[in-house]
């Protein structure tokens, strides 16, 4: 028999972690992050970080684990993940797996087999260098059925697709990227309602909560890093910050921001047929 493991998935903003804390207290569960801003310390606002209130007493793993600096990639997800999994069950509890990373699911949960390609950053800076529509012509020409895949992805994806067709020297449509399941997963995902309002109220909730302080605060102490300035919520505030734009356009701009991606992270878990998406 596969090891049991609950799922809880859903786009920002859904209840998602409520949801998780409140299965882990009723299956002496621990809770394991599938959200790939919660690894790093002090994103803490803008990553809707649960705090220790929030925790409730649960042991909560991937969280605060690496400074901003440390690119952590999905191979460091799938390793320190299925570690984390095996030692819950090793003391007789339940995992929960839950967040808003759909890759994170696809390949610790499901049958995607990650293909493993050390980093070569010196591809990667020249990749980064050109535009968003650049890099899609070039992934276009390279593997199409990739290009479809992840046309609407943001810059970071498209740029280690490159990498690693470039670096392999074939596309990765062409790959064995099949592989049988894990574990035994039970998918949940909290009710979902028309949430344009809630984003609003949410982007307001963290500016009250300082998110303009944690902001020049994470700038003081990293620098403009990948990681910081490509972080939903802090590049907004950046680009207040730095006079491009007023403060209610940026938060206009982080409230538009917050719903594609939500929009974009449904797309994720649509792709998988054991999550019921009422939206």
């Amino acid at each position: 028999m596969k090891p049991k493991v609950i799922a809880v998935a859903g786009p920002t903003a859904s209840g998602k972690t409520a949801m998780a804390i409140t299965l882990a207290s009723q299956v002496n569960g621990e809770i394991v992050s599938a959200d790939s801003r919660l690894v790093y310390k002090g994103f803490n606002i803008a990553a809707a970080k649960p705090d220790m209130k929030e925790r409730q007493g649960i042991p909560h793993h991937l969280i605060d684990i690496v400074e901003p600096e440390f690119d952590y990639s999905v191979g460091n997800y799938y390793d320190d993940a299925r570690k984390a999994i095996y030692d819950i069950l090793s003391r007789g509890k339940t995992p929960i797996v839950a967040g808003g990373t759909g890759l994170y699911f696809r390949i610790l949960l499901e049958n995607y087999n990650l293909p493993r390609v050390e980093a070569d950053y010196k591809l990667r800076e020249m990749l980064d260098l050109k535009e968003k529509d650049e890099l899609l012509e070039e992934l276009k020409v390279l593997d199409n059925i990739t290009y479809e895949r992840l046309k609407d992805a943001n810059k970071r994806r498209i740029v280690r697709a490159l990498e690693v067709i470039k670096l392999l020297k074939k596309p990765i449509s062409e790959m064995d990227i099949q592989k049988e399941p894990e574990f035994d997963v039970e998918w949940k995902m909290p009710v979902l309602t028309s949430r344009k309002d809630l984003y609003e109220r949410i982007v307001d909730m963290m500016v009250e909560q300082g998110l303009i302080e944690e902001t020049k605060y994470l700038l003081k102490k990293h620098g403009r890093i990948k990681n910081f300035v490509c972080t939903i919520g802090y590049q907004e505030i950046l680009s207040y910050l730095d006079g491009e734009w007023t403060l209610e356009e940026a938060l206009d701009k982080l409230k538009q921001h917050t719903r594609n991606y939500a929009k974009r992270q449904l797309t994720w878990f649509r792709k998988n047929p054991e999550l019921e998406i009422n939206i």
